[in-house]
């Protein structure tokens, strides 16, 4: 009799400790990085050939046979300064965000759409802003790569920042050519987008991919805002949507983590280390290695420009091996890496520029033999 209240007494312990148990962290590094660095050059500084300019981000995306970078805060140099570093100083105008077609030299760019500026013309907004939605020249508009549809048009995410009153939301907006140029034509959602940012994960803001071995398009964001704890705040979470489907909203299909896996049309509303897919790697970029036969995704961990590695856009994600630490300028900080495929088809060496302090500045990394 006392070993049967015994057992009983035990088997519910145990189911206690069941229901007490967290959820599993699907961020955790799982498996083995392939990658092995020879060496990482220094190649220089970005600028580009038709204009002067300040700029961050810089995200590279394919559209219609051209490669685009697409940058953030854009400050203008002063009225007839050719070179950045020789600029003046002081506040000569900017726009948001800005587009511009990368070039076969990583370190030279040329903006897509320039102003009436004299003596030298300066980029133009690539999100245009809305006034019946509240919105003015300093709402900010933080993208990611453009994503292509098809050879006409193309999708770029895009988080509002609304800066004192905080962010609004993060948006999708159809992109389209206009003689030969990238113009966003349409933004989706009546206030301009589609994931309230105090109830959705913020999706775009930290990368987007266009999947070379499937028909998807994958987009990763931070925490909705309400989860304000140091920890929480810093799990990165994932969508998807084929292609042909990117301007319809209820083909979207959300990662609920590992277990529950893909659902089409449920927005996600657990935000736990079970329905995340990364924690802590802030923007960056994700890149098929066709040398490791691998995804990887390329971030700043601390100081250092780092890659992990993945099965599948969805993870799981690997632990990080470095491959440059920059110096960051006086009072600046660095972040933001962006890859750039086009320059090395094989994948045996990777380009990849980031922010230093509005400044770009682009290394070169070559992998060891497999």
């Amino acid at each position: 009799m006392h070993s049967l209240v015994a057992a009983s007494l035990l088997g519910l312990a145990s189911a206690s400790s069941v229901r007490r148990q967290s959820p599993p962290d699907n961020t955790q590094p799982t498996g083995k990085n392939p990658v092995s660095v020879g060496r990482t050059n220094f190649l220089g500084e970005q600028h580009s050939n038709n204009s002067c300019t300040h700029r961050d981000l810089g995200f590279t995306g394919l559209f219609a046979g051209d490669w685009y970078g697409l940058y953030g805060d854009t400050l203008y140099c002063a009225g007839g300064v050719t070179d950045p570093d020789q600029d003046t100083g002081g506040f000569n105008g900017m726009v948001r965000d800005a587009l511009a077609r990368l070039t076969d030299d990583p370190l030279t760019i040329e903006w897509a759409a320039l102003n009436s500026d004299t003596p030298i013309a300066h980029p133009t907004q690539f999100v245009p802003y809305n006034e019946a939605w509240g919105e003015t020249s300093s709402t900010g508009f933080g993208g990611t790569s453009l994503c292509q549809i098809d050879d006409h048009t193309a999708i770029v995410f895009y988080l509002i920042n609304n800066n004192d009153a905080g962010l609004g939301g993060a948006g999708v907006a159809k992109v389209e050519l206009q003689n030969g140029n990238p113009v966003v034509t349409k933004r989706m959602g009546d206030e301009g987008y589609w994931w309230d940012s105090t109830n959705t994960p913020r999706y775009g803001d930290v990368a987007a991919y266009v999947d070379v071995n499937s028909e998807y398009i994958y987009a990763w964001g931070g925490a909705p805002t309400t989860v304000t704890d140091t920890i929480g705040s810093q799990y990165v979470y994932q969508l998807r949507v084929r292609a042909a489907d990117a301007l319809d909203l209820t083909k979207y299909e959300y990662w609920w983590g590992r277990g529950q896996g893909w659902k089409v049309g449920q927005p996600l509303t657990e935000f736990t280390p079970e329905t995340a897919v990364m924690w802590g790697v802030g923007q960056g970029s994700t890149y098929y290695s066709p040398y490791y036969e691998t995804y990887m995704y390329v971030h700043f961990n601390g100081g250092d420009v780092a890659i992990r590695t993945a099965p599948a856009p969805e993870g799981p994600w690997t632990d990080d091996v470095s491959l440059y630490t920059p110096q960051p300028y006086p009072g600046g900080m660095v972040y933001a890496p962006g890859v750039h495929p086009y320059t090395d088809s094989t994948g045996e060496t990777m380009t990849i520029s980031y922010t230093n302090n509005n400044h770009i500045q682009v290394i070169k990394a070559t992998f060891n033999s497999k």
